[in-house]
């Protein structure tokens, strides 16, 4: 299983967003570009233990079947839901600016070192855990827009 605690597949997801630009359109879901990476620093913020969430009533009960079936599968689903903290609703903004602010984000999972790490649905997670959701996160996005 592929995690972003890897250099090497770190790299690689580096290389993939770097060629996103204002022209890329997705193949599914309602984000446009700006939107999605965006959308994928407020995740990183969370991951990385810059902002808290609250846990969702629905996450305690499914929250670690959930999990596991994405763990397992390496994928998540189109359309899934989210947490409305992490609905971007501005049309546009710096596209370039919060590129390299999601790039740089997934730099410093080179000394991750988050311990007792809460997700607002899965529940407590592992490191191990992390590196493989935030890998399949960003994979999941970067293949929406043909990345």
């Amino acid at each position: 299983m592929k995690t972003i605690l890897d250099q090497t597949t770190r790299d690689q997801l580096l290389r993939r967003i770097d060629t996103l630009n204002e022209n890329s359109q997705p193949k599914w879901g309602k984000m446009n570009v700006y939107q999605m990476l965006k959308h994928c620093t407020l995740a990183e913020d969370l991951y990385l233990g810059n902002t808290p969430h609250k846990r969702m009533l629905l996450g305690y009960i499914l929250g670690k079947w959930a999990l596991k079936n994405i763990l397992k599968d390496g994928a998540m689903r189109r359309n899934a839901p989210t947490s409305d903290r992490f609905i971007v609703v501005e049309p546009s903004g710096d596209l370039e600016a919060v590129k390299k602010k999601w790039m740089a984000q997934l730099e410093e999972y080179a000394n991750y070192t988050t311990v007792d790490f809460v997700h607002w649905f899965f529940g407590r997670m592992t490191k191990d855990q992390i590196g493989q959701l935030v890998y399949i996160h960003a994979d999941h996005h970067l293949q929406q827009f043909n990345a």
